[in-house]
């Protein structure tokens, strides 16, 4: 377990991170064509002192978004009106969970990632004071929910799976959490969460 975190903390242990990408599982050529940059949030709630969560979303299901149904933490593509990712990331928060960007304390951003959509998300962490007042927006919104810290990083929380690659014969490893209150959290925003964990000083047991 890492020292005791703040708000300074976290925002200098990612500050250390050289924010280039990290080595994706997908094999060369699979996905084809660049990349959609897209950005997510990743909010951080200290419930207590010694009790920092993340809070995630889950994805209303829809049949036009292969990701629909995930646990997830809010974000999405980059739109023309964004300035910039982390302005992708704000707005993204805003929409789905009515969060004001002036709420947010932005801490840094961590490396990238790629999806099996073909999108590159750049993750943003931002802490917000808790408990906050959220407004789903219930297109986009299924439910929101917090998991602490503390359990993500514990390995007997977690185990790697393979997942075969449609239309190839390759297989990606996949982190896959067992439920915490009935939600699942697996592949890229499991990926990102152990990242940040890293960064944070947290032993996942790798």
């Amino acid at each position: 377990m890492p020292p005791w975190l703040s708000d300074a903390v976290i925002r200098e242990r990612i500050a250390r991170e050289p924010g280039r990408p990290v080595d994706d599982p997908f094999p060369p050529g699979f996905l084809g064509g660049d990349a959609i940059p897209a950005a997510v949030l990743a909010p951080l709630v200290r419930v207590a002192d010694d009790d920092w969560r993340l809070l995630f979303i889950r994805r209303t299901r829809r049949p036009d978004d292969p990701h629909s149904g995930q646990v997830a933490f809010p974000g999405g593509r980059h739109e023309p009106g964004d300035p910039d990712l982390r302005a992708t990331a704000l707005r993204e928060l805003r929409e789905e969970l009515g969060v004001d960007p002036a709420a947010v304390r932005v801490l840094g951003e961590w490396n990238s990632h790629l999806t099996i959509s073909n999108h590159r998300v750049t993750p943003f962490a931002g802490s917000l004071d808790w408990p906050c007042d959220l407004h789903r927006q219930p297109e986009e919104v299924s439910c929101f929910f917090t998991i602490p810290l503390d359990w993500l990083a514990d390995p007997r929380n977690y185990r790697t799976q393979e997942r075969p690659l449609p239309g190839s014969g390759s297989r990606i490893p996949v982190i896959v959490y067992h439920p915490f209150d009935g939600e699942v959290l697996w592949g890229l925003t499991a990926r990102m969460t152990q990242r940040l964990l890293g960064i944070l000083g947290y032993d996942c047991g790798r």
